[in-house]
Formats: C-alpha cells, sequence, structure tokens
C-alpha cells in the first residue's frame, strides 16, 4: 500500500463519534471528570440504608407530581448499582397505575442501549457489567426514560458512570422525555460538556 504524504493533513485521532474533540481538551475534561466521579462515589456510601430509602421515596413522590397521568406510557428507569437510588417500589406502582416500564439493556459494547419491557415477576438474568436484565428480550420505544446520575450541572448536563452509553442511547430519541434522577449532592458548576453530551429536560435530586 502506497504510504500517504505526511504533509497531508489527518484529523482522524480527533473524531469523537462523529465530533472533532481537540485531544488535549478531551484529556483534561475526562481527568476532571474521573476525579469528580470518585469523589460523588464516596459521597454516596456515607448515607444509611434508612436514608437511601428515604431519599428514594422522595423522589418517587416528585417524579408523581412532574409525571401525573402515566397510563399508557412506556417509561424507560434502571436497575440500581453503585449506590444508585432504588426506584423499583416506584416503577411497580408505575405498572399498577397502567405504565410500562423498561430498563436498559447492552446489546453491543459501545452503541446505544435497547430498552425491555421488566415486571415485578418477570425472569431476569446477568447482563452486560453483571446488571441484571430482562431474560426475554421485548424492545420497545420509552415516551419518558428515567436517567441516574452521579452529578450534574447548571445546565443540566449529567455526570454518569462514564461509558457514554446514554447519550449515544438519547441522540436516537429526541421525543423521549429525560429525567435525571439523584442524590442532593449531585450539583456541580458545570461537567465541562463535550459536543456529545445531552443534557436533561427535567433534574429531579432528592430534597433530604
Amino acid at each position: 500500500m502506497e504510504q500517504e504524504d505526511d504533509s497531508s493533513p489527518c484529523f482522524a485521532h480527533t473524531l469523537v463519534d462523529g465530533h472533532v474533540v481537540d485531544p488535549q481538551t478531551r484529556h483534561d475534561v475526562s481527568v476532571f471528570r474521573k476525579s469528580n466521579r470518585q469523589r460523588l462515589y464516596a459521597l454516596r456510601q456515607k448515607p444509611t440504608l434508612e436514608a437511601r430509602q428515604s431519599a428514594a421515596k422522595n423522589i418517587a413522590d416528585q417524579l408523581g407530581t412532574i409525571l401525573d397521568d402515566i397510563s399508557g406510557k412506556t417509561i424507560a428507569a434502571y436497575w440500581p448499582i453503585r449506590g444508585e437510588l432504588d426506584l423499583r417500589p416506584w416503577m411497580e406502582k408505575a405498572i399498577e397505575q397502567g405504565a410500562k416500564i423498561a430498563l436498559p439493556v447492552v446489546v453491543e459494547k459501545n452503541h446505544p442501549v435497547e430498552f425491555h419491557l421488566w415486571t415485578p415477576d418477570c425472569k431476569m438474568t446477568i447482563g452486560y457489567w453483571r446488571i441484571p436484565v430482562p431474560a426475554d428480550a421485548v424492545a420497545v420505544t420509552p415516551d419518558i426514560i428515567i436517567v441516574p446520575l452521579l452529578g450534574v450541572d447548571k445546565e443540566q448536563f449529567r455526570l454518569g458512570n462514564g461509558g457514554g452509553y446514554y447519550d449515544r442511547t438519547l441522540a436516537q430519541l429526541p421525543s423521549a422525555m429525560t429525567i435525571g434522577v439523584g442524590q442532593s449532592f449531585a450539583k456541580m458548576d458545570t461537567i465541562y460538556p463535550m459536543p456529545w453530551d445531552i443534557p436533561m429536560q427535567r433534574i429531579v435530586l432528592a430534597d433530604t
């Protein structure tokens, strides 16, 4: 194969998910986010089980007010990991109120997730990152997406676990209502959003 002229500009190393990003900026933002993830993970471990349950109930109460009538709606929620608030009691209540609940499922690494229908009694299996997912894959398109967050800034950009799966997915679901949920200590001035980051439409933090 003929070697390309070294003088020809090549920007491939600056492309991330189709966006041109300065490598040094990307590195600096990555370091900043990693440091804040560690800080926020540590804060998640401090509350007692009772305090976390109280925070989850507070979030559930706020969701009930924001969403009002959810009958006939398909809502993507999440299975709690790494100290995330457990909204499964609210998910069960939502089903009783006529909503359908789905969980995010990684079907291919570094690609958008699918949302598979979940019920309290459905059979579960172990998915990517050893997160439980519905064993019977019934994919649906959600009307509302409840997104767990570690941190969130003033522009409603969320700091998550760092995999980028939600941003890839939300980019393909522009009509879905997005609600980021987390603890009260999640507030940050900025996460230094990158071109692929997608802000939440609503933020619900535990008022404890």
